[in-house]
Parts: structure tokens; sequence; C-alpha cells
């Protein structure tokens, strides 16, 4: 075995020791409930001990680890799956469905989200002197990276900080910040440093999802929305389909049917309710739509959804 295999393995001893660090913190921060609010600002710890079944939920500028099981997300066409050796990072809004796909008491999933400040971001690559990003791929907003060490040491010294709570105000800000550097220094860092770059075509676009999540009951005209963004409406639906996966009106129609199924599980209201107060002008199309995306019609899905404890949404 050369030099380089001695190295490799050895760094993958230090990760897998890392993974198993993080992993029975997570389960002591987690051991009274599913989730765990975190004193720590945009960090919550995450736990369940069974598979889910597929639930829509909105994906916030986010990273988010599962140390142990894996979560598969959907959005639009994509799948992407995470696990202890991939993350999951999210630059914009997303409406996505997601499914813990592995779970058991014995090994329950594991997870963490911290969400971003892209203001932060933002002041980070104007501070500093960063490297040049790595080419991608894909625009898309969302996507997996390959776990390494330096980030789940930084993670582990986060959640350390929760048995430390005087701590957190003067050491949260250091570790998160470093979070972010290495995150914008990452195969995937070019998707944070396009959102939050000023006048770029990613940051004229999310400010478009923003307008829309506030007012997706609205009817929206595809011209008004370029205009905002200052694009050709033809540029802005091209821009629009690469960072989320989905037009416009894919994004409106989701954050629409995700809400109605909110408000009829939570708030148990009927489906004609429901619809109306999302924007919807018939049930008949309405009811057609949630099938599509949920599998069933609204009254099945919910009873199912009843029957069953709501996955986690990380």
């Amino acid at each position: 075995m050369g030099k380089t295999d001695v190295q490799q393995g050895i760094e993958d001893f230090d990760l897998t020791g890392a993974i198993e660090t993080l992993n029975k913190s997570i389960a002591r921060w987690t051991e009274q409930g599913e989730m765990h609010t975190t004193a720590v600002p945009g960090l919550s710890l995450f736990r369940r001990d069974e598979p889910t079944e597929p639930m829509g939920g909105m994906y916030e500028p986010s990273i988010c680890l599962a140390v142990q099981g894996a979560k598969r997300v959907i959005l639009g066409e994509d799948t992407f799956v995470y696990d202890a050796h991939r993350y999951l990072i999210t630059s914009v809004h997303l409406p996505t469905i997601v499914q813990i796909i592995d779970a058991s008491p014995e090994k329950p999933y594991l997870g963490l989200r911290l969400k971003f400040d892209l203001r932060e971001v933002s002041q980070l690559m104007v501070d500093s002197n960063l490297p040049q990003p790595r080419p991608q791929k894909s625009s898309r907003g969302m996507a997996t990276g390959e776990m390494t060490l330096p980030l789940l040491r930084a993670f582990q010294r986060l959640v350390d900080l929760l048995g430390e709570t005087q701590d957190v105000p003067i050491l949260a800000p250091v570790i998160q910040r470093e979070i972010i550097y290495r995150l914008l220094v990452s195969e995937q860092g070019e998707r944070l440093r396009q959102i939050a770059t000023a006048g770029s075509q990613s940051q004229q676009i999310a400010k478009a999802i923003g307008w829309l999540k506030s007012n997706y009951v609205l009817a929206i005209s595809m011209d008004e929305l370029a205009a905002q963004a200052n694009m050709s409406t033809s540029t802005f639906h091209h821009h629009f389909r690469s960072l989320t996966a989905l037009s416009p009106l894919q994004y409106q129609k989701q954050l629409r049917l995700q809400e109605a199924r909110r408000l009829m599980l939570a708030e148990r209201m009927d489906a004609a309710n429901a619809a109306f107060q999302v924007g919807y002008e018939s049930p008949s199309q309405f009811s057609r739509e949630y099938g599509r995306m949920f599998g069933a019609p609204p009254l099945r899905d919910i009873t199912n959804l009843r029957q069953s404890v709501p996955g986690a949404s990380v």
C-alpha cells in the first residue's frame, strides 16, 4: 500500500469516527422528541425511528446532514439522497417532496439542519479573498456534496455548544462563519456564491421566488415577474427553471397544494375551503392536481396521513 493509500485510509477512519461522535451528540439531544430547536440560531436537530411516507416540505437556504440513516428529496424531476457521507445544500426556497428512507428503532434517522443567512454569506465573500470556485455542471439551487472531516468537526463544535449555552452568543457565529467558508470553497460553493452576489441572475431569481412565496394565492403574470427580475420573459423562465427545476407556474402550484395539505391536516379544513384559501377557483381542478402531486385525492390522502405520524421536514 502506497503513501497515498495510507493517508486515504487514515482520513476515512477519522471521518467514520467523527460521524459516530456527531451521531451520539444528536441522539442525546433528541431523546425526548423528533425535533429539537436549539439555542443556536438556525440550528435544528432531528430524529425518526422509522421510514416515513413522502411529505411535502419547503427547503430554505440551508445545509442538511444525516449522520445516521438516509433521506430522499424530490425537486421537480430531480431526486437527491443524502446520508452520513453526503450533505444536502439548498441555496433558495424550494418546494419538495421528502421521505426518510432508512430508519429503525435500533438505528434511528439522526440529522440536523443549519439555515443560512445569505447576508452573512455575502459579507464573508466581501471580507475574504476566496479561491476560485470549482466549476459546476448544474445551476440547480439544490445539490448534494461529499462530507468532509473539517466540515463535520465544525458541526460537532456547534452542537457541543448546546451544553454550554452561555457561550452560544460569542462562539456560534464564529463556528457558523467557518461552516459557510468551508461550503463556499467546496465542490458546491458556486451555488451559494451566485445567490449571495448582488445583481447576479441567481439573486434576481431568488427575489422573484421570495415574492411568489408571499403571494402564491394571486394570479401571476410571467411578464411582471420577469420585469421584477430585470430580465426578458424567456430569459427569466429559463433561469427560474434552471435554479428550481420548476417553471414559475409549477412552483406556485406546489406552494398552493402544500399549503392546502397543511390546512386540511393541521387545521381540519375541508378540501373545498382549502382550495379557495390557497387561490384555486375550481375545486375539481384542485382535486385533480392534488391527486397528481400526492398520489391520492385530498380526503383519502389526509385520512392516510392522520393514521401515521408526519415526518420531520429536514
